[in-house]
């Protein structure tokens, strides 16, 4: 999904500002960071986008600056090379969690980052200092030794986008997905012959996804369409198949917050699981369904930055980067206070998501 891109325009740091004009630029504008770049996730893009560039979604305009400097998110999809700070190197796009946190290490320890098959893969030092993530380090967790540390940014939930026939496929359960996704012929669910599709390899939704519905090996029959499927596209869709698709995605589709929509396919809807709906409301007036937030398809996803950056008395510290990602600041990227429509939580709820389970940051990967 692409939000778009808004003129830059310096503020100072966690401002709302109300009644700035900002005016809108080509939607593939990608511009040169003068301070922080954002790479990763596809599912906090929008979210991350509306922060960095400035946003009316919860009413007043808010934008989250790093000491007066603008901060550039890049999406997930789209040229193949990006280029994110002035006179660097151009370099294959980071398209999903796993490509996002892969870049920061990169960017961190020198080595060498090629981000796709088409470009040459390149030394990337300082180019990337926030990973989005959707999903958490995993195994990669080290409390004591993790030289990366997960940030909660907001708590989103995974289900599936179908299209076909509502009363076949709007309700599976967790037991009809598993067997869905891991067979090697299709299944037959409600009378209806289901095709199944997935996300590209290091996509955070599908991982989380198939972790959540029990599936370690993909099924033959599942179309993977060459592991290049973007996350979040209901217009992929072919009658009766179904894809993962993450709720706060949908709803901000919905919403009308986004740059682009895919969902507006004729027959395409979000599927509930185990008889819960991932949301409330109707038409573009969607809420995240707390209910369904907190059962095992809920996930809490995060910004990632490098240990020492935010570690106060640290010789890498950062001040201004501690301060984008400090969670006790309301309008912070990683703030969720509600309390008013400036703050930055109000702008993530309109994108479909809700305060993390956690606040708790999470170090990471004891070898970049």
């Amino acid at each position: 999904m692409k939000i778009k891109k808004l003129a830059a325009f310096g503020a100072a740091f966690g401002v709302a500002l109300a009644g700035l004009s900002l005016s809108a630029v080509p939607a593939n504008a990608e511009p040169v960071s003068a301070s922080y770049v954002m790479v990763g996730s596809d599912t906090l893009q929008d979210a991350a986008n509306a922060l960095a560039n400035g946003t009316t979604a919860s009413g007043p305009t808010v934008r989250v600056t790093a000491s007066g400097k603008t901060v550039a998110s890049f999406d997930a999809f789209g040229s193949a090379a990006i280029q994110t700070k002035p006179t660097g190197p151009y370099f294959g796009r980071p398209a999903g969690s796993g490509a996002g946190v892969n870049a920061l290490r990169a960017s961190i320890s020198g080595a060498n980052y090629s981000g796709n098959a088409s470009v040459p893969a390149k030394g990337i030092t300082g180019q990337v200092d926030i990973a989005r993530s959707s999903s958490g380090p995993g195994n990669n967790a080290n409390p004591t030794d993790g030289k990366l540390t997960y940030i909660p940014f907001a708590r989103d939930a995974v289900s599936y986008a179908y299209k076909g026939d509502s009363a076949a496929l709007g309700n599976l359960t967790t037991a009809q997905l598993k067997q869905i996704y891991e067979s090697a012929t299709p299944v037959t669910i409600n009378g209806v012959t289901v095709t199944a599709r997935i996300p590209q390899n290091g996509s955070g939704t599908r991982s989380f996804f198939l972790s959540a519905i029990g599936v370690s090996t993909l099924g033959a029959s599942v179309n993977d369409t060459n592991n290049t499927t973007a996350e979040n596209d209901a217009s992929v869709l072919g009658v009766n198949e179904i894809i993962p698709f993450s709720a706060a995605s949908w709803i901000a589709q919905s919403n009308g917050v986004t740059g682009v929509s895919t969902i507006g396919t004729t027959g395409v809807q979000l599927g509930s699981v185990n008889s819960i709906a991932p949301f409330t409301g109707s038409g573009s007036a969607l809420a995240p369904n707390p209910s369904y937030y907190s059962t095992s398809f809920g996930r809490d996803t995060y910004l990632v930055v490098e240990r020492a950056r935010i570690t106060n008395g640290d010789p890498k510290f950062d001040q201004a980067l501690a301060n984008l990602v400090d969670s006790t600041r309301p309008s912070s990227l990683t703030g969720f206070s509600t309390t008013l429509a400036s703050q930055t939580g109000s702008v993530k709820l309109k994108f479909g998501f809700l305060a993390p389970a956690s606040s708790a940051p999470i170090n990471a990967f004891v070898t970049l």
